[in-house]
């Protein structure tokens, strides 16, 4: 049973204008941190709340333990006297501070006290609330001054207990708040890691957003930087970068348009300038060959210089149209694989009667290397540059080819023992329609075409090609891999 196919991927959904879409990322990061920073602020906040009603309670505690341990003291006076002289003024004394004692020791038990702390509350108010009994039930049954210092003895002792409420009380506030900062201090710590993750995310998604259609515009311009019109141009992300992909695509169609307005205009212009210079060669020729009737040396020599530049223009504008060719074969490569070594050797072959006919000498320093190309594209890089140093070297010079493999790259070196490139040269030599000019001044023949499509095709491998500055003659190197980038693409 087949797989259920996948649904494709939804797009990413964009705000109408890239404005929008880094506005919308902004705050996509930030209110993660907002959230934490709202978090931390609340929190920070109640930790104060809880910090003032700490402090508030151990206030409480240690004014009302105080109070209390005042009041002991001063039923233990009254007790005291009673026992001595049972007065119905000390007893009414005594009733009051009783109440007043009731009443402290109930504000004390509505503090935040633990169970130890309240037993002992309980104890002093029991105690109190036996010795008001024992000497405020009736005038004239007061028990003897030993048993009245007994009872005093113990509410005393518990009021030293009680005492101690208003540290414990303090205590267990500031642990409470401690406990309660670690608490509060963890959740920060673990919001903050979420925010910044959540952060994170966040700028991950709107770096992705932002770089997708940016690495789209990009690589929309660099088709159109390397002629090809053929595919649409297609940009998503907000309108505005929309808008600006569609007419991309308009330059594109548009550039497509010119680019077949000027095939056709070439192709025109080769048909109707062939045609009459056809007949013109052809004319030139019989005259030269004297079919009309002989022709005394004057003539003779005008008609040479007709015959000549009718070859010479008909070279140029082949020349030229090659050119045309070659700019739109160098986007496409048909590659194989090519034994180097044999290649250079074939077109060294058919340039020895050109070399031998000045007096030239051709030495091939050859490794036996193989490469992955365009085998008539890198017959023609080899061609213009063997040719190129034909041209220059000086009659009974010597010409050096050298194949070899280095770095995992493929090297062709072309030396001669002419006059060199000048240093003002160097920079527009591989330029179109360039001409060098030898050391008396005079300009080379030629269409300056030949080293610029060596470097339109050395560039379609993914190598370059370049002029060493080495010796005093013309020296050129070409680098290419061994397999082109474009094949390594298509394999990963």
């Amino acid at each position: 049973m087949a797989p259920p196919a996948r649904s494709p991927r939804p797009p990413l959904r964009y705000p109408r204008s890239f404005l929008g879409l880094l506005v919308t990322g902004l705050l996509l990061v930030a209110l993660p941190l907002a959230g934490a920073l709202l978090f931390s602020a609340s929190s920070t906040q109640d930790l104060a709340e809880q910090s003032r009603s700490a402090v508030y309670n151990a206030a409480q505690a240690a004014r009302g333990s105080r109070a209390l341990v005042n009041r002991i003291a001063s039923v233990e006076r009254l007790a005291q006297q009673i026992a001595v002289l049972p007065d119905a003024g000390l007893i009414r004394d005594y009733r009051l501070l009783h109440e007043s004692f009731r009443q402290l020791a109930a504000e004390l038990g509505r503090l935040p006290v633990d169970a130890t702390q309240r037993a002992a509350l309980d104890r002093t108010v029991a105690r109190e609330q036996a010795l008001y009994e024992l000497l405020a039930s009736a005038p004239g049954t007061v028990p003897s001054f030993a048993v009245v210092r007994a009872h005093v003895d113990e509410l005393v002792e518990s009021g030293q207990e009680v005492l101690s409420i208003s540290s414990r009380v303090a205590d267990q506030e500031v642990e409470r708040l401690r406990a309660t900062a670690e608490n509060v201090q963890r959740q920060l710590l673990t919001l903050v890691l979420i925010a910044i993750a959540v952060a994170l995310l966040a700028a991950l998604t709107l770096t992705r957003a932002i770089a997708r259609p940016i690495a789209e515009l990009d690589a929309s311009i660099r088709q159109l930087g390397g002629a090809d019109f053929a595919q649409p141009i297609r940009v998503s992300g907000p309108q505005d970068l929309r808008d600006l992909g569609e007419r991309l695509d308009w330059l594109r169609q548009r550039l497509t348009e010119l680019e077949a307005q000027k095939n056709r205009f070439l192709r025109h212009l080769s048909h109707e300038l062939k045609t009459p210079l056809a007949s013109l060669r052809e004319g030139a020729e019989l005259l030269n060959d004297q079919v009309a009737g002989p022709l005394a040396p004057p003539q003779r020599a005008v008609v040479a210089i007709m015959r000549d530049n009718s070859v010479k223009l008909q070279r140029l504008i082949e020349d030229l149209l090659d050119y045309q060719r070659a700019l739109h074969a160098a986007a496409s490569l048909d590659v194989t694989r090519v034994q180097l070594d044999a290649l250079v050797r074939e077109v060294a072959g058919s340039h020895r009667l050109a070399a031998a006919a000045k007096g030239q000498r051709v030495r091939l320093e050859l490794v036996a290397v193989a490469v992955e190309a365009d085998a008539e594209k890198l017959r023609s890089i080899i061609d213009n540059l063997l040719g190129n140093a034909v041209k220059f070297t000086p009659p009974g010079g010597t010409i050096v080819v050298q194949a070899r493999e280095a770095d995992g790259r493929v090297m062709i070196e072309v030396i001669d023992t002419g006059p060199g490139v000048p240093e003002v040269e160097r920079e527009a030599v591989f330029d179109s329609f360039f001409r060098g000019r030898t050391k008396a001044g005079g300009r080379v023949e030629g269409t300056g075409l030949g080293l610029a499509i060596a470097r339109e095709y050395v560039e379609a491998h993914g190598g370059r090609i370049a002029l060493v500055d080495e010796g005093s003659g013309g020296h050129f190197r070409v680098e290419l891999p061994k397999r082109p980038a474009l094949l390594v693409g298509e394999a990963a």
